[in-house]
Formats: structure tokens, C-alpha cells, sequence
């Protein structure tokens, strides 16, 4: 049995509270966030779920931009739309039409994971159904996010099903190209490689709803898969790094467009607005921007050095 094992226990025993610890608690729920277009992309069980919407600077001459939406990390049971905030405000500021996502949580709502699933794949079709309103390209649509966050984005590019019936599916609800944030990637065993304790699967699938390799990016991973930056922490204790890195790996195998960037000896949640001087935030922001231009979805110089020097937040 391999070191990591000690790892992965944590991750069911303490996975929502790995998420609190990580600033992502409900204290900033529901979010106040500044300069933001609001709007309702799914309507369920008497729960509006929103879009938090920044629009680029009118310099931005270009008619169909491209677009990213992110999914706040909190296990499934909690978080905030505000956990990518500064996210969305700087990738706007380079010409994307930025937006933080709502999704039902366990917490607020009694859902299960497949449930989030859903509404992931609900907030893209809308983007796409709605993309000449805001300007965006159709066909340049990101999605991103933090932890179970960061699991809601990769299932919308890899698992079938748990689509809302009551939309229109002949508008796709996979995105382009992902830009993951120590995302949850495996949720059942990888071979030998790694194993969870049999104790723990069960109470996964209960807060999963279903059998976890059925939502599982890792196991859903195919040919299809698109081009996808993920960022994680080498001590990560709630999502193990061994689980992204032997995802790296099988989508090399497969040849596909998937750049790991690691951050040594740092935890989980790592990347957040105003963690470790924001040192992190600046190197995922940057090479979240240079890889949209190898792509061709930006131009320019990156400015992220200006974003956060102008607004100078405290560190924690």
C-alpha cells in the first residue's frame, strides 16, 4: 500500500471541513459581490440559482468573446460564489466574460453531488443559449473551479447524463477548455495505485447519490476531453495530489491537452484570494492567462502584477 493512503482517508473523514478551513465557509453566503450583473440561469424547487457576470472594458472591441464560468469548492454541502471573485475580475479585465457560478449544496437545498452535476451542465447551456446577449463566443466557453468545485467542471466535460429535463439538449452543456483548482478527480479506486478504505465508500456514494464512478472524471476520461490546465498543491490533505497527477497521466496516454502545474509543500485551497501573500493567486492567475493565449483566446501581456498591486489585500 502506497504513502498516500493516510492522505486519502482524510479526504472522506474530513472533506467538508477541509473546505471550511480553506475560506470557503457559509459566513459569505449569499454573496455581495461588487460590480457584477446578476442574472438566474436555473429555476429549481423554489430555489433561484445565479450567475455573477463581469463584463470586459468596452476596449474590447471584439463582438463574440470568449467566456468562463467557475464553481466555488465546499465538498458538495457548502461554499460561495465569491470564493472567485478576483478570479473573475481579472480574467475580465483581459477580455473574457467572467462568471461565478451558484449551485445547490447539500447544506441549503439536501442535495447529492449528482445534483451539482446538473446545475453545472444547467449554468453552461445557459451561457451558451445566451451567448450572443453577452457577447461571447459559443464555441469559446471555459469552465473552472476550486476542489468539489473544480469536480463540477471536469464532470461537465467527461461524465453523460444528469442533464435537466426540462432544458433544451440540443444545446451542449460541455465546455471547451477547463482550468481546474486542486479539483476532486478521482472518486473510486485507480487500480493499486490508489485505493479507498472500503469503510469510507459507502458514506461517499450516500452524499454522492449515486455510485461514485459514475461522476468520476477520472474514470469517465476519454478522447474527447478538452484542453485543460489544472493547478494543485503537493500537501494537499482533502484532495490527494497522487489522484491529479495519475489523471495527467492517463490523458497523456490518451494524448490530450492536459498541463498539471504544481505548487510544492502548499495545502489545499492554496490558490484563494489573499492566501500566502497571494504569491498563488498570482502564478494560477498567470498561467491561467498564457495558456488561454496558446489557445488563442487572449492576447497581450498579462497584467496580473497590476491587478493585484492595485488592490493590495491583506494576506493571510
Amino acid at each position: 500500500m502506497h504513502s498516500f493512503l493516510p492522505s486519502f482517508r482524510f479526504i472522506f473523514l474530513c472533506f467538508p471541513i477541509a473546505f471550511a478551513l480553506s475560506g470557503l465557509a457559509q459566513s459569505n453566503y449569499p454573496p455581495k459581490i461588487s460590480d457584477a450583473r446578476v442574472v438566474t440561469y436555473k429555476s429549481v424547487a423554489q430555489n433561484n440559482l445565479n450567475l455573477w457576470i463581469f463584463t470586459p472594458p468596452k476596449s474590447f472591441e471584439s463582438r463574440q468573446k470568449p467566456a468562463i464560468v467557475f464553481f466555488f469548492g465546499g465538498g458538495w454541502r457548502s461554499g460561495t460564489p465569491s470564493q472567485f471573485e478576483q478570479q473573475c475580475k481579472y480574467l475580465a479585465s483581459r477580455g473574457m466574460v467572467a462568471m461565478t457560478a451558484d449551485y445547490r449544496v447539500s447544506s441549503r437545498h439536501g442535495t447529492h453531488a449528482t445534483d451539482c452535476v446538473e446545475d453545472g451542465k444547467s449554468a453552461i447551456r445557459w451561457i451558451r443559449s445566451n451567448a450572443d446577449k453577452w457577447g461571447i463566443d459559443p464555441s469559446k466557453i471555459a469552465a473552472g473551479g476550486g476542489s468539489a468545485g473544480g469536480h463540477i467542471a471536469a464532470a461537465t466535460a467527461t461524465v453523460r447524463g444528469y442533464e435537466s429535463k426540462k432544458e433544451n439538449l440540443d444545446v451542449s452543456s460541455k465546455p471547451n477548455v477547463l482550468a481546474l483548482f486542486n479539483p476532486a478527480l478521482a472518486l473510486d479506486d485507480i487500480g493499486h495505485e490508489f485505493v479507498i478504505p472500503q469503510d469510507k465508500k459507502k458514506s461517499l456514494a450516500q452524499r454522492i447519490g449515486t455510485n461514485p464512478r459514475k461522476i468520476s472524471p477520472f474514470h469517465k476520461l476519454d478522447k474527447n476531453f478538452p484542453p485543460s490546465i489544472i493547478f494543485h498543491g503537493t500537501e494537499d490533505q482533502a484532495v490527494p495530489y497522487l489522484t491529479v497527477k495519475l489523471f495527467e497521466r492517463k490523458a497523456k496516454s490518451l494524448n490530450l491537452k492536459c498541463k498539471l502545474v504544481s505548487f510544492p509543500e502548499k495545502p489545499h485551497g492554496f490558490f484563494n484570494w489573499g492566501k500566502f501573500e497571494n504569491h498563488p493567486f498570482r502564478k494560477t492567475m498567470l498561467e491561467t492567462d498564457l495558456f488561454f493565449q496558446r489557445i488563442g483566446w487572449l492576447k497581450g501581456m498579462p497584467s496580473i502584477d497590476q491587478f493585484v498591486n492595485k488592490l493590495k489585500p491583506q494576506s493571510k
